[in-house]
């Protein structure tokens, strides 16, 4: 016969708060849903590695789904109704979808908000170039990286460039099996006893991630740079380009393995770009679950998908674009006989956001940077950041006390396992997401979103249950905000 608890045990429980490790709660039935949410995540990272491929790949579902460009809705004299599904797609890097709800847009909106971009390697403008009978690609890294996580991997090339005839080539190399792949190559134990004594951020340079693309020469005794002239007559053959249409590519190198499961439980996955796919897919299939609903949501619902974020939200595809503003701008025009500027400021003024970004997961690698009673832990649900930020919160956001407030009880009212999210031990450095972007505007906005391991690196790994739990959150706050 179990043992009465304490008065002291009782009140412990009463008053403390214990965070669970979600597999030991789960029912079969959560267990199949998440195995089966997990899939479908490992399918939508192979498909789409870049900000262009992912926006590419939402863009199908949507339009399956019923959604309309808003470029044809602004074009028709008709009003968008309560219910209808809209889309704007920025420069095919970026994306803002909605389903409008019953209440008028001034009364607010509720938004999920993620970034598609990932750390990667660029290609130069002038990339091609041989020395000692190879030919390399000059790169420029994009984000923060480890530099020196990067040699040896196998890469896959993506992007597009204009072939001489002006038409735009999607350039994907490498992800197919029968697909040659490339390398940034690395130097032997035997020789780098010089390279070993530096610190592990000087190992390698920015300037030295150059990329192996061949070694074969044209056959020509009189040509020059034959080995480089072999590749160009090869890119040439292939996408009807020259060396002058890299100046306007976009090409990015990205590793090539694909999404796969980790551990003998395989209760986690492991792969290039977690940081932020994997909260933009939930982020995503949540508003699509509202959009798959027959009855019109009371509030409208959007999900903002941005690019640039890793390298500060810049650009016109990025956070600190107005594309979010201009896109409620639109949806109100659209939707009342009369636009007005105040209208716009009521809506964005009375709008409420999860800015829906990844967390430093804690890792007994390397506790001694971590705050044990504040940080992210795997399998214990979504993370839950009030602020971000490095170094005294600079060059963050920090969320509300009432709307976080808010926030967490419609998480508990739901069942939806949260933990705190804090990003490291003070000093130790932090980050930033796309939150003071819009907080800016007005809006109400809450950091929270999936812990994960080896952030940055080609190889990021997530607990699956984790992002089933976070998917859940973002619908629960999307349907009660």
């Amino acid at each position: 016969m179990a043992a009465e608890k304490t008065e002291g045990q009782i009140l412990g429980e009463k008053l403390g708060f214990k965070i669970n490790n979600s597999w030991e709660t789960a029912s079969n039935a959560d267990l199949a849903a998440v195995e089966a949410f997990a899939c479908r995540y490992k399918f939508f990272l192979n498909a789409g590695k870049t900000e262009r491929e992912l926006t590419a790949q939402t863009l199908e579902r949507l339009r399956k789904a019923g959604f309309i460009d808003i470029e044809d809705a602004l074009a028709s004299k008709d009003k968008l109704a309560p219910g209808t599904k809209v889309y704007q797609n920025i420069h095919g890097k970026a994306l803002n979808f909605a389903v409008l709800g019953k209440k008028p847009l001034s009364e607010g909106v509720a938004i999920v908000g993620a970034h598609l971009d990932s750390p990667r390697i660029d290609l130069k403008t002038n990339p091609i170039y041989e020395d000692t009978d190879f030919v390399l690609f000059d790169t420029h890294y994009y984000g923060g990286i480890k530099k020196w996580q990067w040699p040896t991997v196998p890469l896959a090339l993506h992007g597009v460039i204009f072939g001489q005839d002006g038409e735009k080539q999607t350039i994907c190399v490498g992800e197919d099996e029968a697909d040659p792949v490339f390398v940034i190559t690395d130097l032997l134990p035997h020789l780098s006893q010089e390279f070993d004594n530096k610190k592990m951020f000087e190992y390698i340079t920015g300037e030295e991630l150059d990329i192996l693309a061949g070694s074969a020469p044209f056959k020509d005794e009189k040509a020059t740079d034959k080995v480089k002239l072999n590749l160009l007559r090869i890119l040439n053959e292939k996408y009807g380009i020259t060396e002058a249409g890299f100046a306007s590519a976009e090409i990015e190198a990205v590793p090539a393995q694909r999404a796969r499961d980790v551990g003998f439980d395989r209760s986690m996955i492991g792969a290039y770009g977690h940081d932020d796919k994997c909260c933009a897919f939930a982020s995503i299939e949540a508003v699509l679950a509202i959009a798959d609903l027959k009855t019109v949501p009371e509030k409208t619902v959007l999900c903002v998908l941005t690019d640039k974020e890793e390298i500060g939200s810049m650009g016109n595809t990025g956070a600190e674009a107005r594309n979010f503003e201009d896109f409620i701008a639109y949806l109100i025009a659209k939707s009342t006989d009369s636009y007005s500027d105040l209208a716009l400021r009521r809506a964005l003024g009375n709008s409420a956001m999860l800015s829906s970004d990844v967390n430093a997961a804690f890792d007994p690698n390397f506790a001694s940077v971590f705050d044990k009673k504040t940080c992210s832990y795997f399998g214990k649900g979504i993370a839950i950041s009030k602020y971000t930020g490095s170094r005294g919160k600079y060059g963050g956001s920090d969320a509300n006390a009432e709307f976080l407030h808010k926030i967490l009880a419609i998480f508990d009212k739901n069942g939806v396992q949260w933990q705190y999210g804090n990003l490291g031990k003070i000093d130790k450095g932090g980050g930033g997401t796309i939150a003071l972007h819009f907080a800016r505007l007005g809006i109400e906005v809450l950091d929270c979103g999936i812990p994960v391991l080896s952030m940055h690196s080609p190889f990021e790994v997530i607990s699956k249950i984790d992002l089933w739990i976070t998917y859940k959150a973002y619908l629960a706050f999307l349907q009660n905000m």
